[in-house]
């Protein structure tokens, strides 16, 4: 269904209070920076501003609900013949390769990941989001597999793979921080993610393969 003006207007002026507050902690700090500082920056009220992001880590982390599901997508994306486990190193290897900004290898993620580690709210909050993608994952590969409620083995599995993701997200953070070109980083984790590959038992590289019909 097309875009109504209403929904377009709400979502442009949704960006814009996250990007102008992203700018301001960016540039003070998280600590610093309070929802009526970014309201007058945005001249819009601080009513408004809560109305679309109920927390300031909201504001920071205004991508979450996507970070949360990437790894149930990937999973549900999969390729017939490829297993749940395979799919998210497919899919990181072609996000790592291809340098994307999605996995943080861009000039500049070093001033967010500096944000990030000076304040202890926003790293909760990512410690709750990780363990949301999990949840999420669990679910996908239950219902994938048809696992019966009670079954352990989707949620250990979804453990496996979440730790594959958070793997390279904490590396390229790491090497990212230290200012150094994603291109370079971008290589080593391509062989990191070989490491992992070998590391991974394969019961967990064959679980969830999809089937042709």
């Amino acid at each position: 269904m097309a875009e109504g003006l209403r929904e377009r207007k709400k979502r442009q002026t949704r960006q814009r209070i996250s990007d102008i507050a992203t700018g301001l902690f960016l540039e003070r700090g998280f600590a610093a920076v309070t929802m009526a500082d970014v309201a007058e920056a945005a001249d819009v009220s601080v009513n408004t501003v809560y109305n679309y992001f109920p927390a300031k880590e909201d504001l920071f982390l205004d991508r979450a609900a996507g970070v949360v599901e990437r790894l149930a997508r990937w999973v549900r994306g999969r390729a017939v013949g490829e297993s749940a486990a395979r799919a998210v190193l497919r899919e990181l290897r072609e996000e790592v390769e291809a340098v994307s900004p999605r996995v943080g290898l861009m000039e500049g993620y070093s001033r967010f990941m500096r944000v990030v580690h000076d304040a202890p709210t926003l790293r909760s909050r990512l410690w709750s989001l990780q363990q949301e993608s999990q949840d999420t994952l669990e679910s996908a590969l239950r219902e994938e597999t048809g696992a019966a409620p009670d079954d352990p083995l989707p949620g250990l599995m979804a453990g496996q793979i979440c730790w594959i993701q958070q793997t390279v997200f904490v590396t390229i953070g790491r090497e990212m921080l230290k200012g150094r070109h994603p291109n370079e980083v971008s290589r080593e984790v391509l062989d990191l993610l070989d490491d992992i590959e070998d590391l991974v038992s394969e019961k967990v590289l064959n679980y969830a393969v999809r089937g042709a019909g």
